[in-house]
């Protein structure tokens, strides 16, 4: 009985064994296709990279103009309460 349960148990064992080898079409189908989705998540994450840049570059841009919008505002500002200063100063210098 101790030789025939050994045997069943190799025979079990070598027919799993053979279950799991995967032939040479099964390995080159397998690798294909994890070449093909590493592939499109390249091309995914690069994608997404280029996106990110164009909008980074995007938003400096419009960081800048507005930066420079808001520089000039001073300036015309500045220039307008100068000349406010300066006709305050002339008329107080004729009431004197």
């Amino acid at each position: 009985m101790k030789t025939s349960t050994t045997m069943i148990i190799a025979a079990a064992v070598v027919a799993l064994a053979g279950c799991n080898k995967k032939s040479a079409q099964e390995n080159a189908a397998a690798n294909i296709e994890a070449n093909s989705e590493n592939a499109a998540e390249n091309v995914t994450a690069t994608g997404e990279n280029q996106a990110s840049n164009i909008l980074n570059s995007a938003e400096n841009k419009a960081s800048a103009v507005k930066n420079e919008a808001s520089n000039e505002a001073a300036a015309i500002k500045n220039a307008g309460e100068n000349k406010a200063e300066a006709v305050k100063g002339a008329t107080e210098n004729k009431t004197k």
